[in-house]
């Protein structure tokens, strides 16, 4: 199935659970918590080759989020899933307060200093424990600027 939707990854199934189906869901999510409330997700090898799938079950653990799909009956399933992403449409995004973003929406802008100057744009981002950190490339070089509030 093709989607011409704004698809946004919000987990990635890295292993099957037990012999019911269940899957290990790495949560590429802030609140991992939110997968006890959706339904409904997409799920593929990228945004193009989704399909719409039923969430039965979620319960967050130490190891990740373990998930029961619908249609997914036994183990044989469930490693058949593995590598898949989860996705959300615009409809289901989590709202975030005004002056937070996305870390989709940050990669590509360009950097300007103070004085107004291009400094490169951004290519990746680093979440580290004590914030998260900017990797700038300009004129082939990279540096990393941190994401700190001063």
């Amino acid at each position: 199935m093709t989607s011409d939707r704004d698809l946004l990854a919000v987990g990635k199934i890295v292993k099957a659970s037990g012999l019911r189906g269940d899957v290990i869901v790495q949560s590429m999510t802030d609140s991992p918590a939110r997968f006890r409330q959706l339904r409904n997700v997409l799920m593929g090898k990228d945004p193009e080759s989704v399909i719409t799938v039923e969430i039965e079950a979620a319960a967050v653990g130490s190891r990740g989020v373990r998930v029961r799909i619908a249609g997914v009956a036994d183990r044989t399933a469930a490693e058949q899933t593995v590598g898949n992403y989860l996705f959300v449409d615009e409809e289901h995004r989590v709202r975030i307060p005004r002056g937070r973003f996305f870390v989709h929406e940050i990669i590509g802008m360009t950097v300007i200093d103070q004085d107004g100057k291009n400094r490169g744009v951004v290519k990746d981002v680093l979440k580290l424990p004590a914030h998260d950190v900017y990797v700038v490339e300009c004129n082939s070089r990279e540096f990393m600027l941190p994401a700190a509030k001063e």
